[in-house]
C-alpha cells in the first residue's frame, strides 16, 4: 500500500493504518517541499513525522518532533544571539546532524532516509519524493519567502497572493518511489494540505500520469470552507482553489477515483467530479483513526 504524505493529517491516518496492516506492507512517499537547513544542517520536517511516527518516538501531543525531547542546545544558541526558524528538540537535531553528515558525504536524500529508518528499527518504506532540492515559496504583498518562514516565522499570517515550488521543473520521482508505484495499484492520498503537502509530490515529472494508471483514494482535509488545521484554506485560496472538500478534488483533478470527505460537511455529492463517500475523518484518538483507515481499505477494495 502506497501513502502520500506530508503534514500532520497523514501520520494520523497512517497511525490507524498501523493497527490494520503490517509495517513492512506500507510505503509512504513523503514531501520534501518544506525541507530547510537550520543551522548547517538539512530538516526534512515531514519525512522526520513518518520517520518518528513508525519508530514509536513521535510526540502525538504535537504531530512534530520527538516525544521528551529537550532543547538544550536551542536555548543555548539563542542565548548566544542565534535565533534559529525552527525549534529543534536535541533529539530531533540529532536526527538532522546524522542525515546531513551522510549526504555531506555524497548519500542521496534517499540513501540517508534509509539509513535512518534502519537505524530506527523501522520496517516501512519511508521514501522522500524526489532526490532534488525543491522549495515550496510563498508570494506575500512583502515579498518572496520560504513556507517555513512564513507558515514558522510568520505564524501563516501574511496575505498570500501565490504559491510557487522553487526547482521542481528538474525534479523526478527516484527510483525507489518509481519501483514502488510498479508494484503497487492503490494509492492513499492522506489528509495533508493539498497545496504544499500532495501539491509538490503531484507536480513532479510524470507523476500524475502514473497516478492515473493506480486506483487513488484522497481524504479531504477540508470540512465546510475551513481547514482542520494548518494555512490549506489560505493557500487554496490564493491558487484559485474553493475553500472546500470539492476545491480538493479540483486540486487533484483526473487522478482520483474516490474522495472521502467529513460527513459533518454540507454539500452535495453529486457536486463532484467523482465518487464522494462521507465518513467521520476528525481523528482525534487511535480508535478514530484506526475506523478511517479501516473505511479506506474497505473502498480501495470497492474500486474497480
Amino acid at each position: 500500500m502506497i501513502v502520500l504524505s506530508g503534514g500532520t493529517g497523514t501520520p494520523k491516518l497512517i497511525q490507524g493504518l498501523r493497527k490494520l496492516v503490517p509495517d513492512e506492507e506500507i510505503t509512504v512517499i513523503v514531501n520534501t517541499a518544506e525541507d530547510i537547513t537550520v543551522s548547517g544542517n538539512l530538516i526534512s520536517p515531514d519525512v522526520d513525522t513518518v520517520l518518528y511516527l513508525f519508530s514509536g518516538a513521535l510526540d502525538t501531543s504535537k504531530w512534530w518532533g520527538i516525544k521528551n525531547d529537550t532543547f538544550h542546545t536551542n536555548k543555548a544558541l539563542q542565548k548566544m544571539g542565534l535565533n534559529e526558524k525552527l525549534m529543534l528538540g536535541d533529539a530531533d537535531r540529532a536526527t538532522c546532524i546524522f542525515r546531513s553528515e551522510l549526504m555531506r558525504k555524497g548519500a542521496s536524500l534517499t540513501a540517508a532516509t534509509q539509513r535512518l529508518s534502519s537505524a530506527l528499527g523501522i520496517k516501512a518504506s519511508i521514501l522522500p519524493m524526489c532526490d532534488e532540492k525543491v522549495d515550496t515559496i510563498v508570494n506575500t504583498p512583502q515579498g518572496l519567502i520560504h513556507f517555513q518562514d512564513f507558515w514558522v516565522g510568520a505564524r501563516g499570517e501574511p496575505d498570500v497572493l501565490d504559491v510557487k515550488i522553487s526547482g521542481i521543473e528538474k525534479a523526478k520521482p527516484t527510483k525507489e518511489v518509481l519501483a514502488a508505484l510498479e508494484s503497487e495499484d492503490n494509492v492513499i492520498i492522506g489528509p495533508s494540505n493539498p497545496i504544499t503537502s500532495i501539491g509538490p509530490i503531484l507536480a513532479l515529472k510524470g507523476m500524475r500520469n502514473l497516478l492515473k494508471k493506480k486506483k487513488v483514494l484522497a481524504i479531504s482535509p477540508i470540512i465546510g470552507n475551513s481547514p482542520v488545521s494548518g494555512p490549506a484554506g489560505k493557500l487554496m485560496k490564493a491558487c484559485g482553489f474553493p475553500v472546500s472538500s470539492k476545491g480538493v478534488a479540483e486540486c487533484y483533478g483526473d487522478i482520483l477515483d474516490v474522495m472521502v470527505i467529513d460527513e459533518r460537511d454540507d454539500v452535495e455529492e453529486n457536486d463532484f467530479p467523482v465518487k464522494v463517500v462521507k465518513y467521520d475523518t476528525l481523528m482525534t484518538s487511535v480508535e478514530k483513526s484506526k475506523a478511517l483507515a479501516q473505511r479506506v481499505l474497505d473502498l480501495l477494495g470497492d474500486i474497480r
